[in-house]
């Protein structure tokens, strides 16, 4: 269990990772020596997994969002493993998820146009053989996007 300086050390990397470790240990009340020693031992632990950097999606030409649920053909090692390696090799697919329910997958597309998630959908899901179906949802509006945790 984190205690509340670490918690409050997340929430401030979370909101700023280019803080300074001086002023990382000024917000949450430490001095910069056990500040540092509780950024690596969170490191270590594998709770802070790495530092980056968000992008805003609509001035990259990526303002298309599709949120699609994917049933495969075939519930065997192959077909799974499959459509997982091709998920993690698409650059489009942000998110994917293995869910319960109507399908298999969850996944989040991010391309330029409807005419760029068509030629997504051809290129990198049907010719895989492994897709039974796919139903799409696109995305009108973005009302809530956050990338940090509730910590």
């Amino acid at each position: 269990m984190l205690d509340r300086i670490s918690r409050n050390l997340l929430r401030a990397l979370q909101a700023d990772s280019r803080l300074t470790l001086q002023e990382l240990a000024e917000r949450v009340g430490l001095s910069p020596t056990p500040c540092w020693r509780r950024i690596k031992a969170l490191e270590q632990s594998g709770i802070l997994r790495r530092y980056t950097v968000l992008l805003d999606r609509h001035q990259l030409e990526l303002g298309f969002c599709a949120l699609a649920t994917v049933s495969l053909t075939r519930h065997v090692a192959d077909s799974v493993e499959r459509f997982e390696a091709a998920m993690q090799r698409a650059a489009e697919v942000v998110e994917c998820y293995r869910v319960t329910g109507d399908g298999d997958y969850a996944i989040k597309v991010l391309v330029a146009d409807a005419r760029a998630y068509d030629l997504f959908l051809h290129e990198k899901i049907f010719k895989l053989g492994v897709v039974a179906s796919m139903r799409s949802n696109i995305a009108l509006r973005e009302v809530k996007y956050e990338t940090a945790l509730p910590v």
